[in-house]
């Protein structure tokens, strides 16, 4: 590591932070500090880092919009990259949606939903960003990043550039090749179709609304923390396994949505990770359903 931040300093590498806490970087607002925090303002910048790292056999870690990740209380060692605000970008040409990694997924939707453009309106209720989308193949209201992606830059472990199409990517529910191969994801091409902006929209919105209604938007939290079995839901199965409003420290199981984990106020990690385990342990033994993890649990335990 002392090798890998003596080249670090003779880079042109963007913003880099040391321990700093990823509770400022992630929407439940938990977890402890990066060793390193490197924030990339462009592609150069990006590819030398991972050059760098790899050079180094350094472990790295990939961040987003923290979104979708749960970051152990004693926080990530080795390094953090988060691609920067250069990556925070959406254009559009004709049916074609290029969008940055850091760019807001549901912001996206809205500005496809404006545009006219079909195929996004599933994504009006998904926090994040464009990268982590395409990583988890990000999906709801039965359809997923996989029906409209065209493809993707990427910068692998190694340091080189690719372009993955959709083939490349094998993508499955909640699930693509990055998970195997890792990589980072600095934009993607997603192709849509002209549609009637006013059903668009109406459709976004209707999204927009049952979101507000059935999901505790108003506590930090991380979305859906398990994936849905085969033709059932991991929200009926908690629920009926009578889990809601179960809490541990300042974790809680939603009252309002049974899938979804709240930060009440001073949560830790490890309160997270014993109500999962306490929902996934009760759900084995009331129905035989085991439940996957959804999130992504990162850091040192």
């Amino acid at each position: 590591m002392e090798q890998f931040l003596a080249e670090l300093s003779e880079i042109d590498a963007g913003k880099v932070l040391f321990n700093k806490p990823l509770s400022e970087f992630t929407t439940w607002k938990i977890g402890g500090p990066a060793d390193v925090l490197i924030i990339p303002n462009t592609e150069d910048q990006l590819v030398s880092v991972v050059r760098l790292l790899h050079k180094h056999g350094v472990q790295w870690t990939n961040l987003g919009r923290g979104s979708n990740m749960l970051v152990s209380d004693k926080g990530i060692r080795g390094v953090v990259v988060q691609p920067g605000e250069a990556f925070d970008y959406a254009r559009f040409d004709g049916t074609l949606v290029h969008a940055g990694a850091a760019y807001s997924f549901i912001k996206l939707s809205v500005l496809a939903a404006k545009e006219g453009l079909s195929g996004l309106e599933f994504a009006g209720g998904i926090p994040g960003s464009v990268g982590g989308a395409v990583y988890m193949n990000a999906g709801a209201h039965g359809s997923d990043v996989s029906r409209i992606f065209k493809s993707a830059d990427i910068v692998l472990e190694t340091g080189e550039l690719v372009r993955y199409e959709v083939e490349d990517m094998k993508f499955t529910y909640r699930h693509s090749c990055l998970h195997e191969r890792p990589g980072i994801v600095i934009g993607a091409v997603f192709e849509l179709e002209q549609g009637e902006r006013k059903d668009i929209m109406s459709t976004t919105s209707s999204y927009k609304q049952r979101r507000l209604l059935t999901q505790p938007l108003q506590l930090p939290c991380a979305g859906s923390v398990f994936r849905n079995p085969p033709n059932d839901f991991a929200a009926r199965l908690i629920q009926e396994a009578g889990l809601k409003g179960m809490r541990c420290g300042g974790a809680e199981i939603s009252n309002l949505h049974a899938n979804f984990i709240v930060n009440t106020g001073q949560a830790k990690a490890e309160d997270v990770l014993t109500l999962m385990k306490t929902i996934q342990s009760t759900v084995k033994d009331k129905f035989g359903v085991e439940l996957v993890a959804e999130v992504l649990v990162m850091g040192e335990r």
